[in-house]
């Protein structure tokens, strides 16, 4: 049986920057974008398309933002898609390669992101576990100073895009991507875990607040029930657009009073 052709609709370079445009997006802002390639339809060129399609949208004065985390430089007593045997723990942990911005491929957050971390004239921020790579004039504002004991809190990205007025483009995915929440979980009481991952002098294991996308679903309901957020389509995907500051503001209430969580240090397993 012969494979069906695709359904569509065609996207290019061309109709995303025209539709991210209808959207609101404006030439000069500084863009986050959380994204998923496939929920657009047929994409002539791929990631590579929508990145210059977006570029294009932005002009020359606008920056594009992606989270380019590397989740799996961490500890393998933790991992469970799939788990390895206890055995191998001490030998991953030594021999683990140390994060390094330019050579360390991000994972977990789509095609997207990996084409912008890769991009000519990409800056990548230093965090081991939740880096942030930019591009355009405030990528380096953007980047710099990504404390190594600080995810997604004020030493990180999301504080500076918070400071410049950015704004959060959803493309395809939900608010549970949304990693503008996880900056309010660092201005409310919450837990603090040992983060293991490899570092110049060996295995580390320092102290970060615990961030969870528990109920980010719940939150992004009511965030968009009682605070304006534009909503459309770009090519077959589902987009939303909202400034930074809101979407931390109303988190930061949202979550104090729907989801507290105790203040503790939690130990890594053995």
């Amino acid at each position: 049986m012969p494979t069906p052709p695709p359904t569509g609709p065609l996207v290019t370079r061309g109709t995303v920057a025209t539709e991210v445009r209808a959207l609101g997006v404006r030439p000069g802002e500084t863009l986050l974008l959380h994204s998923s390639l496939s929920s657009l339809g047929w994409v002539c060129g791929g990631a590579v398309a929508v990145v210059q399609g977006l570029v294009d949208a932005l002009g020359p004065h606008g920056t594009l933002v992606v989270p380019t985390q590397s989740g799996d430089l961490s500890d393998p007593a933790l991992w469970s898609g799939p788990p390895v045997p206890r055995e191998w723990w001490a030998a991953i942990r030594a021999s683990m390669p140390v994060y390094d911005p330019l050579l360390t491929p991000s994972r977990g957050v789509g095609v997207i992101p990996e084409t912008v971390r890769t991009w000519p004239g990409a800056v990548r921020s230093a965090h081991p576990h939740t880096s942030f790579a930019a591009l355009g004039p405030r990528a380096v504002a953007v980047t710099t100073g990504h404390a190594p004991d600080c995810r997604l809190g004020e030493h990180s990205p999301l504080a500076r895009l918070e400071a410049l007025g950015a704004r959060v483009l959803l493309l395809g995915t939900d608010y549970r991507t949304c990693t503008s929440f996880h900056l309010a979980e660092y201005r409310i009481p919450s837990p603090r875990v040992r983060v293991g991952r490899p570092g110049p002098a060996g295995w580390e294991e320092p102290t970060e607040v615990s961030i969870t996308s528990d109920r980010f679903d719940e939150l992004g309901h009511d965030f968009e029930r009682d605070r304006p957020v534009v909503r459309g389509r770009v090519g077959a995907a589902d987009a939303r657009l909202f400034p930074v500051a809101d979407a931390v503001a109303y988190a930061q209430r949202w979550l104090a009073l729907h989801r507290p969580r105790e203040e503790e240090v939690a130990d890594p397993p053995a």
